[in-house]
């Protein structure tokens, strides 16, 4: 009697252990979406793109969707075995920040709003998500112009100071050839611009805007074949991984910060790798970066093997299905042997995960060191097989011409350039906007 009581108490026992094992082992919910369609009709459609970028949120390991009407809501759920569990909250400033990618996609659809929850469901705060701003082309390039400004007006003024004549003739030509040589354009382009102005007008009355038309004209022709098109965010193989190259000072970390927040806001999951382990500062520097955006940011101690840290990366994206991971890299140029075994080094440990990784080798290149960007180049596409260019401090400098030469000599597709301090202010590239920007036309 005695024993059988131990035994049921111990059944007892074990039945309420087996069940609270069960509850721990449960999911728990981080945040919650919710979004009112414009009309009932919608639903179907909301439902299917929320759902498609929710289940890919950093840290979410399963969904839970109601609808009640107009209403859709998409509950987010950790695992408590997982990393995320310990910092839930990751999760839900990951999933606020992708929230702008479905604001975005349901902005005809709907409003949308997200709950931070707590572990057992209970509301901490509500937020609602409006979606991004359409960027109007024509304040886009009066943006683009303002942040050329040193350039376009070093070229304005040279330019005033040049055509005081009706006709065109070898003499002008000769000075605005200088003119553009100064600006830090390169013989070589300098002489192409003035061959076609020569073809095209020489002889023929021409005043101060039309010159002006003329070398933008002139200059764009020259950048359009490295324009680039493609979205570099997909490709055949997730995630998509791109390096960053360039030296200290560049602008690099700051750089990969803004398009982090660029591609959050635009609903790709994404996580970043500080992979410059040479500086403390540059790691630091991501790690805000990401707590910016929402974003992972794998790093380690300083001195820690820059390669090693990137494969840790590469698998831990894939095995959370991050859409792009960016990979941040040491610019010391003082010891090049050194910089190009590290650089050679990553390459090759992220090739055993990926073959085709990284799939972009991009060289962040600061517009203010002018002539200096082309022996900069000249290292960087040696070392590290360099697949893309991005142009920063724009604003910062009246040698925005550099960008001509540096096109000329090693013929990169340029990505994007910056013009300002603000996450907006870098801009895809466009030759002709460029051009007209960098001459002053408006």
């Amino acid at each position: 009697m005695f024993g059988w009581g131990k035994k049921a108490r111990e059944k007892k026992e074990a039945e309420i252990a087996a069940r609270e094992q069960a509850l721990s082992a449960a999911f728990f919910p981080a945040c919650c979406f919710t979004i009112i369609a414009n009309d009932a009709a919608l639903v179907g459609e909301a439902l299917a793109i929320a759902e498609a970028r929710a289940g890919n949120i950093t840290g979410v390991a399963s969904i839970e969707t109601k609808t009640n009407g107009n209403e859709i809501s998409i509950t987010l759920l950790v695992d408590p075995q997982s990393d995320h569990a310990k910092d839930p909250e990751l999760v839900f400033y990951s999933a606020r920040a992708a929230g702008l990618g479905i604001a975005g996609e349901l902005r005809e659809l709907g409003a949308v709003s997200i709950a931070h929850l707590a572990r057992g469901g209970e509301i901490i705060a509500t937020y609602p998500i409006n979606p991004p701003q359409i960027e109007d082309p024509i304040i886009a390039q009066q943006g683009l112009l303002d942040g050329l400004a040193k350039s376009s007006s070093k070229l304005a003024e040279g330019v005033a100071s040049i055509f005081t004549k009706a006709k065109l003739d070898n003499e002008t030509l000769d000075e605005l050839e200088e003119l553009l040589i100064m600006s830090d354009m390169g013989v070589e382009a300098a002489s192409r611009i003035r061959a076609s102005l020569a073809t095209n007008r020489f002889g023929k009355d021409i005043d101060e805007v039309g010159i002006k038309e003329e070398v933008a004209a002139s200059i764009a022709a020259s950048l359009q074949p490295f324009e680039t098109n493609t979205d570099p965010w997909v490709g055949g193989t997730s995630p998509r991984v791109i390096m960053f190259v360039g030296v200290n000072g560049s602008g690099k970390t700051t750089t990969i910060g803004k398009i982090a927040q660029n591609l959050v806001d635009n609903g790709h999951k994404i996580m970043l790798c500080a992979a410059d382990t040479f500086r403390a500062a540059a790691s630091e520097q991501l790690i805000v970066w990401g707590q910016r955006a929402g974003v992972p940011v794998v790093s380690a101690a300083s001195g820690a093997d820059a390669a090693g840290l990137a494969f840790d990366a590469l698998t831990r994206a894939k095995a959370e299905g991050v859409d792009v991971l960016l990979v941040d890299t040491a610019g010391r140029l003082q010891n090049k042997t050194e910089l190009m075994a590290e650089l050679g080094k990553i390459v090759r440990v992220l090739g055993k995960i990926d073959a085709s990784a990284p799939h972009e080798v991009w060289l962040v290149l600061d517009a203010t060191v002018g002539q200096n960007a082309l022996s900069q180049a000249e290292v960087f596409s040696k070392v590290a097989g360099v697949t893309g260019l991005i142009m920063t401090k724009l604003d910062g400098t009246a040698k925005g011409g550099v960008l001509v030469a540096l096109s000329t000599a090693f013929g990169f597709p340029i990505r994007f350039i910056g013009v300002g301090e603000g996450v907006g202010d870098l801009r895809p590239f466009s030759a002709e906007a460029f051009a007209k920007a960098l001459v002053g036309v408006g």
